[in-house]
C-alpha cells in the first residue's frame, strides 16, 4: 500500500487490518496513543474526549459525502437510515381495486332461497357473493366490505444490494495539510 494520510479511509478484501491501520467498527482508540490522529477525528465519532476517541462505525453502513444537497444536509459523524421500513398507504402509488361484471347470460341459476353458493367466509361471516337482479333497476351498489385490505403492515428489508467488506481507517501516516 502507499502512503496513507492519517485518518484516510480504505476499503480493503482482508479478514484483519494490515499494520498502521484498524477496522472501521466504531472502536475507541486511546488518546495519549493515537493523539496526531486524535487532533483529526476529535469526537465525531465517539469516545469521550479525555481518555479516549472513536473510529467510524462503517459496519451495516453506506458512506456518503458531508455537505449538502437536493434539501438534506449530511454532517460527518452523523449516522442515519433505516434498514427496515414499514410502508403505509400514503406512499403507495394511486390505484384501484374494481370489481368487473359481464353482461352476457350465465349458466347457473341465481339461488332463490338463502342459499349460498360458495362457503362462508372467516369466522363464519357471510360473503354475500350475489345481489339479486332487478330489471327494472340493472345497477346494484356493492357492499363497501366487497374489497378487503391487504398487507400485513410489517415492516421489509429496505437495503440496496451489498457485498461485505471491511472499511479501515489508517493510524499512521502522513499528516494531511489544509488546502
Amino acid at each position: 500500500m502507499t502512503q496513507p494520510y492519517l485518518g484516510e479511509i480504505r476499503m480493503f478484501g482482508g479478514n484483519f487490518p494490515p499494520q498502521g491501520w484498524v477496522m472501521c467498527d466504531g472502536q475507541l482508540l486511546s488518546i495519549a496513543e493515537n493523539d496526531t490522529l486524535y487532533v483529526l477525528l476529535g469526537t465525531t465519532y465517539g469516545g469521550d474526549g479525555q481518555n479516549t476517541f472513536g473510529v467510524p462505525d462503517l459496519r451495516g453502513r453506506v458512506p456518503t459525502h458531508q455537505g449538502s444537497r437536493a434539501g438534506q444536509t449530511y454532517v460527518i459523524g452523523q449516522m442515519g437510515g433505516n434498514e427496515t421500513v414499514t410502508l403505509t398507504p400514503n406512499q403507495l402509488p394511486s390505484h384501484t381495486h374494481p370489481t368487473f361484471a359481464a353482461s352476457v347470460a350465465g349458466t347457473v341459476a341465481v339461488p332463490t332461497t338463502a342459499t349460498m353458493i360458495s362457503d362462508q367466509g372467516p369466522a363464519g361471516q357471510n360473503i354475500n357473493a350475489y345481489a339479486p337482479y332487478n330489471p327494472a333497476n340493472p345497477q346494484v351498489a356493492l357492499s363497501a366490505n366487497s374489497t378487503t385490505i391487504a398487507g400485513g403492515n410489517q415492516p421489509h428489508e429496505n437495503m440496496q444490494p451489498y457485498l461485505g467488506v471491511n472499511f479501515i481507517l489508517a493510524i499512521a501516516g502522513i499528516f494531511p495539510s489544509q488546502s
